[in-house]
């Protein structure tokens, strides 16, 4: 700012400065020179006084702002760093963007599209509408429309690729199911030998239930290998089921009522049971003949912690008679609801884990001791249970489809690669039983890994959306013949398993948001193979 005054003296003096216009100069114009130079003289010295008086105020100013020099470095400081926070949220930002970008929102927000070659679900419907269409011409353009499907869908030989990548312990299962099947059969002869004409349960032969007996395996599984044993009433005694929980249909539990039946007729027979209604109660006692309700019953109702207990010391005495013994060393894990051991040999460890049931008339529906995600208190509730019939199912399945395991694959990635999705894996079995009984089962073969991954992800955003997932079981007029349940069952409403969604917005929003970064990641994984 000092610098302007004495430019603007200097453009001055050069414009009013008069220019010599010759040589000859007469005394007046030596004069006017003279007196103009004194002009400029004067005016020179004055802007120079001033300019010290300027220099000498900066001076103060600079020395002053000098003598708080922490101040100005905190400050400094303090600069830096809000300038690195900013560029390091931007960063963020954008990353987050690029993860998320297009995800579906319940708010009507962009939604995105994962292009394989598809970009949408509906262009996915829309191609299986066709081929479905396709598909009713004959088996005899079977072939045609194969080589038609590789063509158009690109998707599928990543699907290929990466079916054949999924990592598979199929050969572990099967080799631990095959010895837990092993097993339960040598103790199944052994337990007819060692609860005849007693007061206790009859076992009945096991039945394999869980993921690992229906050939798949997600990430959360325990490594427990899970039996129900069927238990039936000794002779002169009956099962009688009545519930004791209202509330969903899906969550039901049973008390187990024991009574007693007349058995006067057998009594011609060589043994000569003794009938606990028809005897008196000394010459029960004399013979050393006590009924099921004064052995595993609270009051009239079959205990289940008791009927733990019972069913472990049964397996203790039985097992020197099983020729398992000879290489395994069992040891037995306390339970209150089941009898679990742990077998080991050498290097190789396995845990069963025996669970009780009692049938609901001659159905695949059982009540069992395992309990529910509800906690139950009492020792007399039996939990309603569908393993039976959903491990009928995926039997069932694997004799059905041209590629067997195609189906558990699907299983395997959603629960086990695309893991912590904000989804169960009950969910996602529910999902895909739910699909395997919509698309045709000819369809599940290799080349259409792909594809029925779409399927399984378009059947979860339309439930979703309605905040609607039908039990698979109760129902379902889609289940095979094969599978046998109660009368009053099959024209039952199908419970929503969504029901929490469709109560709570912010659960429901969560669940969208967690479908969205889903597709997302089945998108890039398709497109990496």
């Amino acid at each position: 700012m000092a610098l302007l005054p004495m430019i603007f003296v200097l453009v001055q003096s050069l414009i009013q400065y008069p220019h010599p216009a010759g040589d000859g100069r007469d005394e007046a114009t030596h004069c006017r020179m003279k007196e103009r130079q004194e002009l400029l003289d004067h005016e020179m010295a004055w802007l120079l006084q001033e300019l010290e008086q300027q220099d000498e105020g900066w001076g103060a100013v600079l020395s002053g702002a000098l003598q708080q020099w922490p101040f100005w470095v905190i400050a400094g400081v303090l600069l830096l760093l809000g300038l690195w926070f900013t560029c390091r949220r931007r960063s963020c930002e954008a990353s987050n963007n690029d993860v998320h970008e297009g995800e579906d929102s319940v708010d009507g927000q962009e939604e995105y599209r994962v292009k394989v070659k598809e970009s949408s679900d509906a262009s996915e419907q829309r191609s299986r509408e066709k081929e479905d269409h396709d598909g009713d011409k004959g088996e005899s353009g079977s072939g045609g429309m194969e080589d038609r499907e590789k063509t158009r869908y690109a998707g599928n030989e990543q699907g290929i690729l990466l079916v054949d990548r999924i990592e598979w312990p199929v050969e572990d299962l099967e080799r631990g199911c095959s010895v837990i099947a092993e097993l339960m059969e040598s103790l199944s002869r052994v337990f007819v030998d060692s609860v005849s004409n007693t007061p206790y349960p009859v076992p009945q032969e096991a039945i394999g239930v869980g993921s690992a007996f229906e050939g798949w395996s997600p990430r959360d599984w325990d490594g427990v290998y899970r039996v129900l044993v069927p238990l039936n009433p000794p002779p002169g005694h009956t099962f009688h089921l009545e519930p004791n929980s209202a509330g969903q249909l899906a969550a039901r539990t049973f008390n187990v009522c024991v009574e007693l039946v007349c058995t006067c007729e057998k009594e011609q027979v060589e043994e000569k049971p003794l009938c606990f209604l028809h005897h008196s109660r000394e010459e029960l006692r004399r013979k050393q003949k006590r009924s099921l309700l004064e052995t595993l019953c609270t009051s009239s109702y079959l205990d289940v912690e008791k009927t733990s207990r019972w069913f472990c010391q049964l397996v203790r005495s039985s097992w020197l008679q099983v020729p398992q013994w000879h290489s395994w060393y069992v040891v037995f894990q306390p339970c209150r609801r089941s009898c679990r051991l742990e077998l080991s040999k050498g290097r190789d460890s396995l845990t069963v884990e025996m669970l009780f049931g009692v049938r609901r008339g001659d159905s695949d529906i059982f009540v069992s001791s395992q309990p529910t995600k509800a906690t139950i208190t009492a020792s007399t509730a039996w939990a309603e249970t569908y393993a039976v019939a959903e491990a009928k199912f995926f039997r069932h399945i694997a004799r059905q489809l041209p590629c067997e395991s195609l189906h558990l694959k699907c299983l395997q990635l959603f629960t086990c690669i695309l893991r912590d999705t904000g989804f169960s894996s009950s969910t996602w079995k529910t999902v895909v039983m739910h699909v395997l009984t919509t698309v045709p089962l000819s369809r599940w073969h290799r080349r259409a890994f792909a594809r029925r991954l779409w399927d399984i992800m378009a059947y979860l955003d339309r439930c979703l959306q309605l905040t609607h997932l039908r039990h698979f079981v109760l129902g379902n007029e889609r289940l095979p013949a094969e599978i046998s349940l109660p009368p009053a069952m099959r024209g039952v409403v199908p419970p929503n398993l969504f029901e929490h969604l469709a109560r709570g917005l912010a659960a429901h929003r969560e669940a969208r948001q967690a479908y969205g970064r889903l597709r997302f990641r089945l998108g890039v994984l398709l497109s990496s193979h």
